[in-house]
């Protein structure tokens, strides 16, 4: 009891040992009042937290009510002290209460800490990261040895980190009151070895502390003030604030409280999991193993403590087994002696977490770590993720989500194990509701509003059905983060229909390109929403008015041809965008002239323009004016100051489509292959032209002698720039076309095709890649 009649009982924010021996001391003392470090405007939640249906671990979350949107964590397992004193209080009918600083300063706090960080050369936080947890430790003690006070600590006392020193020195020592008085030791010596330094750095971190411990003491106060007996009211904090409680006449006056930084934030809870909690997360105030910890908690509970050893060892043996390994009783019963050996030879009375690996590495993976690697981080870990009672303190897109979650029959996919989900998206004629019959496209319409709110609770795979408009295939995974997106997207609307709805309302305002806005058609069908499909329609057409660029242009037409072809399957109306698409179309043609007028370098994108159009016209005969298309093709084909792959590859969809004879292609081949043409403008037709319809190509032997005569005319120089041209384009052919064309030049050049094959195919030189990038900035615009 200290002088002012309060008990504070220090603890580590996970610890079992610490849950376990203050709930002794409360049925001890039975106070009337229970005060937790956490946030004060978070006392409403207590009795969610403690609600009957709730299932650490589980979290408080507050987030600011504008944007930059910033969020702060107090999570929960069912192991951590403040969550027991919590469920005692609440049964008991005493008052409880949390005490530290509001969410609305905390975060405050927590953005200047990060921005700190930021600031400082080996600042790695990004803009906008969310600060997690105030309830952390003050210190981090995942930091190296070497920078850690923890690491210190363990060093002295002849462990081989901070957790193994913790486990044996707290955790396991179950002597009635040892647990509360090292803790208020331990608090004193730390802030003597810490404060010092910090005081004489004017760090933050001693500000923030100060400011917290100041708070807090100002709150038992008042609750002193409104009539509990100060030896009827046990405080539960932090092991490093427990030294500084113990003295409240320092406490936060009135001036002190109107200055504290503030934004406004809304609080909610949510469903956490054990991997978020585990230091290997980040996590500083967490600890290693939050599943095995979970097992120390329930053999403490039971009273068979002693019989922890023998059950993590059968649960590592058995994942084992499940896994094709197999072990056998006796094994587990040697790890388990071990085990304890190994205890014995660190003077303690039962196995640390380490002593159980490494004992489950010698006996069950016989001496190898990648045997058991597995199944230890899985026993370690676990996979569990919270509960809470349906519509408990959710914000309204939380709840709507959850709604969706169960009308799709997606809830058993809420879970921190990635599953594959396929999804057929035509109707199911199998069954009899018209909800059933479309539940794939429904939940299709629901993954990428998600995906569209950066919520990543689902991510896209290939499906597998290349030609298959109706097949989707989707990775859901359910973490912490996601349901930290989803709240922050409340801010967006109160539901996912609606926030996704005003997130591409926001994309079709800033929007700026043709090929930008009809990236957001397609989005807008995907999501299922008719009315930004109209929006994304009219500033399509807007923007289209006055473009020129092909590229941008053929691609939204392929962007539409698509949407216009597989509208049917999400049962959208898709008919308002065919006007739209001829009107393109139209522009692409009149204006590919001007836009094949390009660098080699450009050339490439063009090339992909072309086929997307042509495509547009072979799909859409009857919507679009294939005749208009044709027509611009020959002229480009005809064009000498045009690019001349753009020619070529020009020249080529003529042939394929039988647009042009046999007789117009050789004359067209005789001249752009004549002597006297230069090599960047012949063999560059050439490689267009070599680009389409190659076996059409290859049967053609007068093409090849017509190239053959064309080489034989050039100059050494002039030769050596046709070879670059020929083996850039050669190198695109298969192993089987190239065999038949060297075939082909060998015959007619008087070797064996494998030389001719060397010359074609050789890799290009330095001096040639040079001739490619000098022609990447030539403009044929200047012919």
């Amino acid at each position: 009891m200290n002088a002012a009649g309060v008990h504070i009982f220090g603890v580590r924010h996970l610890s079992p040992a610490g849950a376990k021996h203050l709930l002794d001391f409360l049925d001890d003392i039975r106070p009337t009042a229970v005060l937790i470090e956490g946030p004060s405007d978070a006392t409403s939640e207590i009795r969610h937290l403690t609600n009957m249906t709730t299932k650490p671990p589980v979290a408080i979350l507050a987030f600011t009510e504008d944007l930059p949107v910033r969020t702060v964590l107090w999570p929960f397992a069912v192991y951590s002290p403040e969550y027991q004193a919590m469920k005692w209080a609440q049964k008991q009918g005493a008052y409880t209460a949390f005490i530290d600083l509001p969410s609305s300063s905390a975060v405050c706090m927590q953005d200047l800490r990060s921005n700190v960080v930021r600031d400082t050369p080996d600042g790695g936080e990004n803009e906008g990261t969310s600060a997690e947890s105030v309830a952390a430790e003050p210190m981090d003690e995942s930091q190296p040895a070497e920078n850690s006070i923890y690491g210190q600590i363990a060093e002295l006392a002849g462990e081989y980190d901070y957790d193994m020193y913790w486990e044996r020195s707290y955790e396991h020592n179950l002597n009635t009151g040892a647990y509360q008085q090292s803790i208020l030791a331990f608090s004193k010596q730390m802030r003597e070895l810490s404060e010092e330094k910090e005081r004489r750095e004017d760090t933050l971190e001693y500000a923030y502390n100060a400011i917290r411990e100041s708070y807090m003491r100002r709150q038992i106060v008042e609750v002193i003030e409104a009539g509990h007996k100060p030896e009827q009211i046990v405080v539960v904090c932090g092991a490093y604030h427990a030294s500084a409680l113990t003295d409240l006449s320092d406490r936060m006056d009135d001036e002190e409280l109107k200055n504290l930084p503030s934004r406004g934030t809304k609080l909610t809870l949510m469903p956490y999991s054990y991997y978020k909690l585990s230091s290997l997360s980040g996590y500083g105030a967490g600890n290693i193993a939050p599943q095995y910890f979970e097992m120390m908690w329930d053999r403490m509970v039971q009273g068979s403590f002693a019989e922890l050893p023998h059950h993590y060892l059968s649960m590592v043996a058995g994942s084992m087994r499940k896994n094709g390994t197999h072990r056998s009783t006796a094994e587990v019963i040697e790890a388990v002696r071990l085990a304890e050996s190994l205890a014995a030879l660190h003077g303690g009375s039962a196995p640390t977490l380490r002593d159980l690996r490494d004992a489950a590495q010698t006996l069950l993976g016989r001496g190898e770590l990648a045997v058991v690697a597995e199944e230890l981080a899985r026993t370690d870990i676990g996979t569990s993720i919270g509960e809470l009672a349906e519509g408990v303190s959710q914000t309204p897109i939380q709840d709507d989500l959850n709604r969706q979650l169960k009308r799709l029959k997606l809830e058993k996919y809420k879970s921190v194990v990635a599953n594959d989900l396929i999804l057929d998206l035509r109707e199911n004629r199998r069954v009899k509701s018209e909800e059933s019959a479309y539940l794939d496209l429904n939940r299709s319409f629901l993954f990428h509003r998600l995906k569209l709110l950066g919520i990543d609770f689902v991510s896209a795979r290939p499906s597998g059905q290349e030609q298959a408009a109706w097949a989707e295939h989707w990775v859901v995974k359910w973490t912490p983060e996601v349901e930290i997106q989803i709240v922050e997207s409340t801010l967006l609307g109160e539901t996912v229909e609606v926030a996704s709805a005003y997130v591409l309302q926001q994309k079709l305002t800033d929007c700026s390109s043709i090929e930008e806005a009809s990236s957001l058609i397609r989005i807008a069908y995907e999501c299922g929403m008719i009315h930004q499909m109209e929006e994304g329609r009219q500033t399509l057409q807007r923007l289209a008015v006055d473009s020129r660029d092909v590229m941008g242009i053929a691609a939204a037409s392929r962007e539409l041809s698509i949407l216009i072809r597989y509208g049917g399957i999400r049962r959208m109306d898709t008919q308002p965008l065919v006007p739209l698409l001829q009107q393109l179309f139209m522009r692409a043609c009149l204006f590919l002239l001007d836009g094949s007028q390009c660098s080699d370098e450009v050339s490439g994108s063009m090339i992909t323009a072309l086929n997307e159009l042509n495509s547009v016209a072979m799909e859409h005969v009857e919507q679009v004016d294939e005749g208009l298309w044709l027509q611009e093709l020959q002229h480009l084909s005809e064009r000498d100051d045009r690019n001349p792959r753009l020619s070529g590859y020009a020249c080529a969809i003529l042939m394929e489509r039988n647009a042009i004879s046999a007789q117009q292609c050789a004359e067209e081949v005789s001249r752009r292959l004549s002597p006297g043409i230069p090599a960047d403008l012949g063999a560059g037709w050439f490689e267009g032209m070599s680009m389409r319809n190659r076996y059409g190509l290859l049967s053609r032997l007068s093409l090849w002698e017509q190239l053959n005569e064309y080489i034989l005319s050039l100059e050494d120089d002039e030769f050596t720039r046709a070879l670059v041209f020929l083996r850039r384009a050669f190198s695109t052919f298969s192993p089987k076309e190239k065999t038949m064309i060297a075939e082909l030049l060998g015959e007619l050049w008087g070797v064996n095709s494998e030389q001719a094959a060397e010359i074609l195919t050789g890799d290009l030189k330095e001096e040639e890649v040079k001739m490619i990038d000098d022609l990447n900035d030539f403009d044929f615009e200047d012919f």
